[in-house]
């Protein structure tokens, strides 16, 4: 989950303003317009198809006929890792053409594309059922994986820009509950199809192949849905078609195109495209053109100025090291091959493996929900430091368990059992905080200019350390066995000291703010003073203080104030 963060005090205002003219926010002005209710459910069916895809594969790899016809595939450790770590690899793929693709193409076709490449994945899986087995299931998945990554970033963007600016963070909360959502569904399917055929040697092949084949079905009905949305009235504007693009808007709100919030909201998308190119232009002139080849370049060339200047590169540090962690909980070593951790873990059967997988998903959705609601209050890193110690905590219990009963599991069920209860506490707790605070954490650290760039380069460390974990984890369950549980836990200890000693509060801090604690005083001013100027030239300011006798200092925050306000964490940047 990626929102964007905090602002200025000008956006504030624009807000207000929304507010003053559309009557509400958040959840409840939802239902208010259906199709931004729409909207909200295209945002879930996205996030339904990226969560059911991490979590359905754990599932398949411990069925009895999908064991008997990969062979040395799902018993050797390491070939077991290629099988569920290849989607990862692919998904990284995809990220780095997500962005480009989107820009060229518009959101609308790039989704579509994204679409069919992986419906060819899903449907290259299922040729497995031949003898090309393996083959096509690491062909498949590699596939599949391209698809759902740079899906995973393409649909969150596109249904930002065609919501209201007063809902979007209702569909941000509505995306992160539909991708564990989704994870739930997957385990629960697989816990269904397992019976097919019985659970023993007369098992049949559909049991396996088909919550693979169940993929196709979100997948299509996004296809089928985005052939009747429009595009993005951004990428419209930026691509300068401003008349289509406002009547594009207009039709979204069912308002005419000379009603006042539509004024608002299309000044809004004007000032920000015209901000985004007069930044090129005057950091990378020789990329300026809006041309396909420099649109791709542009990606890997922004990418790489975060690393020229230290205050900057600070930011590059939390946002890849906060990714690096979140993947080091194990959380996706869990979501993978949670029923054979808890077949380890002494569980009777195959099935009732599969039933506390179930629950995995279940404590991970419900733990979601008040995250979503109360993040904001209690900052990000309280929030953070004390999921990583729960979780570190029950990496240490089932350590302990697993290494004094790991030999005589049938003499000791109550201590398997709760060995198992750890691992829900563990999925809870990373329900709450590290699966979407991190992802809020690495989205609002970055000044206006250099958001989109510090974002897809901590989504990219998020893939290739999501690739590691699922290769190695296979590995350290048959060498290490419960030292696996002491080094996750280990890791997450030193991920919740890295929080709480080097990333400073973000919580309620404007961009401004983030500039004094980074060290960077000077860059989002500059980007605030460039906004100011097109704001005026666009007409925004007349919009937004139409109604608004307060000024709201268009941007600028008085500096002194603002390090007088944080000093107190200033010094959490290591210097």
């Amino acid at each position: 989950m990626a929102p964007t963060g905090a602002a200025s005090q000008f956006d504030q205002a624009a807000l207000e303003r929304r507010k003053e003219l559309s009557g509400g926010t958040g959840p409840l002005a939802l239902v208010k317009n259906l199709k931004v209710f729409g909207i909200a459910c295209f945002a879930c069916l996205g996030g339904l198809l990226y969560g059911y895809n991490q979590g359905v594969f754990s599932g398949v790899l411990t069925m009895t006929s999908f064991d008997r016809h990969m062979g040395v595939w799902t018993s050797d450790s390491t070939k077991l890792g290629w099988l569920t770590s290849i989607l990862e690899l692919g998904a990284w793929i995809g990220t780095l053409y997500s962005g480009f693709l989107a820009e060229i193409l518009s959101r609308k076709y790039a989704i579509l594309i994204n679409v069919a490449v992986f419906c060819i994945g899903v449907v290259i899986q299922a040729t497995a059922i031949t003898s090309a087995a393996h083959s096509s299931i690491l062909g498949g998945r590699f596939i599949t994986g391209m698809g759902v990554g740079s899906l995973s970033m393409i649909v969150p963007m596109y249904n930002a820009e065609i919501a209201p600016p007063e809902v979007r963070g209702a569909l941000v909360g509505l995306q992160q509950l539909s991708i564990t959502l989704g994870i739930m569904i997957s385990f629960w399917i697989d816990y269904g199809t397992n019976f097919i055929g019985g659970t023993g040697a007369g098992q049949h092949s559909a049991s396996w192949l088909l919550p693979l084949c169940l993929q196709l079905a979100p997948a299509i009905l996004l296809g089928a849905g985005m052939l009747f949305m429009p595009f993005s009235p951004r990428w419209l504007v930026h691509h300068d078609r401003e008349v289509e693009g406002r009547r594009v808007l207009a039709n979204l709100r069912g308002l005419p195109q000379d009603n006042e919030l539509i004024e608002l909201e299309f000044a809004e998308i004007r000032a920000q495209s015209v901000f985004e190119k007069r930044t090129i232009a005057e950091k990378f002139p020789h990329l300026s053109a809006q041309t396909a080849s420099n649109t791709i370049r542009l990606q890997f060339v922004a990418i790489g100025s975060l690393f020229t200047s230290r205050p900057m590169f600070r930011r590059v540090i939390v946002a890849c090291l906060t990714m690096f962690f979140q993947q080091w909980t194990g959380i996706n070593a869990i979501l993978y091959y949670a029923p054979k951790i808890f077949d380890g873990l002494g569980l009777s059967s195959n099935t009732v493996s599969l039933l506390a997988t179930g629950v995995v998903g279940i404590a991970m959705f419900l733990a979601t929900i008040p995250a979503v609601m109360y993040v904001d209050k209690l900052g990000r890193k309280p929030v953070l430091v004390i999921g990583a110690l729960g979780m570190a905590s029950c990496h240490f219990i089932i350590a302990g368990i697993s290494g004094s009963f790991e030999n005589d599991w049938k003499s000791h069920g109550s201590a398997a059992w709760a060995a198992v209860a750890m691992v829900w506490i563990f999925v809870i707790h990373f329900g709450y905080s590290w699966g979407p605070c991190a992802w809020i954490l690495i989205a609002e650290i970055w000044p206006l200019s250099n958001r989109p760039y510090g974002i897809a380069l901590g989504a990219s460390a998020n893939w290739m350390n999501n690739f590691i974990v699922g290769q190695v984890t296979p590995d350290m369950l048959t060498g290490m066995r419960y030292g696996t549980y002491i080094f996750f836990g280990a890791m997450i200890f030193a991920g919740a000291g890295f929080i709480a000693f080097f990333v400073p509060e973000t919580k309620n801090l404007t961009l401004e703010e983030m500039d004094i604690l980074f060290g960077s005083v000077g860059e989002a001013t500059a980007d605030a003073e460039r906004m100011r100027e097109i704001n005026k030239e666009v007409g925004l300011d007349n919009i937004v203080h139409r109604g608004n006798s307060v000024d709201a200092g268009n941007g600028i925050i008085d500096e002194k104030g603002g390090r007088d306000r944080i000093e107190e964490t200033k010094d959490d940047i290591s210097a």
